[in-house]
């Protein structure tokens, strides 16, 4: 398996990264680990307020800078106050590099969500960005996205997990050559202890967070698992040296369950962060 995704404008991503969300003061060491443990894909956001412990740790590791896949947020507050372009100039202050590689709109803000994908079109467009996208993007989102767009968003990052698997937004994106994402691709851990996923876990001598990461991964989906364990961090490395056979993915895609475990996008506005 390749472990890049070619991108709609011909960048290449890594199909697997660390995620850092509410990693907090362990922000750096887990960066520094995947880093060790091959990883060369790192999702923050803004909002995570942990862009600067990425950017330390980026540096310290000595790899070279263009090496590295860095993936950051427009979180909501910038989008609804108009100050998309000061929120992307922190953040790259605060990651210390004078480009990212990925940039998303974070939610749909349904008051500015033309605008601030007209603001992402313009960084790319000044070379300050490889590639732009969208986050927790339903359909109705990404239509209203596209009517708008010069540029085709090059990723949607969304929930999914074996209980979610999202088939009928990711057919909508596959059409438009946008790549899907998965975010909280472990189901915040609820889902590890399915029967099915222990039993497949047992058949190919792997633990249940690698069966559900290659599934992801053989159903075409970039993946960000989240740890700021050493040794969890490797072992969701660890899904490249097998394969779940056409069965067995069908055993997977039948859990499915329409089931979330974070926000939905229709009802994100009110929420507390």
């Amino acid at each position: 398996m390749d472990m890049y995704k070619t991108l709609n404008n011909g960048v290449k991503m890594p199909i697997l990264g660390l995620g850092v969300y509410k990693s907090g003061e362990d922000t750096k060491q887990a960066v520094l680990d995947a880093l060790e443990a091959g990883y060369r894909h790192i999702d923050t956001a803004a909002l995570y307020k942990n862009e600067a412990q990425v950017g330390e740790a980026i540096r310290e590791s000595g790899i070279p800078r263009e090496e590295i896949f860095i993936t950051t947020k427009l979180w909501n507050d910038d989008m609804k106050n108009g100050t998309q372009m000061e929120a992307f100039e922190r953040s790259l202050k605060n990651l210390g590099t004078d480009y990212v590689d990925l940039y998303l709109l974070h939610w749909p803000v349904s008051q500015a969500l033309e605008q601030s994908w007209k603001i992402l079109e313009q960084i790319y467009k000044e070379g300050r960005v490889r590639a732009i996208g969208v986050s927790n993007c339903h359909m109705s989102h990404l239509m209203r996205v596209m009517a708008a767009a010069t540029v085709v968003p090059a990723v949607n990052q969304v929930e999914c997990h074996p209980y979610l698997s999202q088939k009928p937004l990711r057919t909508f994106c596959n059409n438009l050559s946008i790549a899907m994402e998965a975010w909280s691709p472990l189901g915040r851990g609820r889902v590890l202890n399915d029967p099915v996923i222990g039993q497949l876990a047992q058949k190919y001598n792997k633990t249940p967070a690698q069966i559900i990461l290659r599934w992801e991964l053989q159903e075409n989906w970039i993946v960000i698992p989240k740890s700021v364990h050493r040794e969890r961090i490797i072992e969701n490395s660890s899904i490249f040296d097998f394969e779940l056979d056409s069965a067995d993915m069908a055993q997977m895609d039948g859990l499915n369950k329409d089931m979330r475990f974070g926000t939905d996008p229709d009802h994100f506005e009110n929420k507390q962060w």
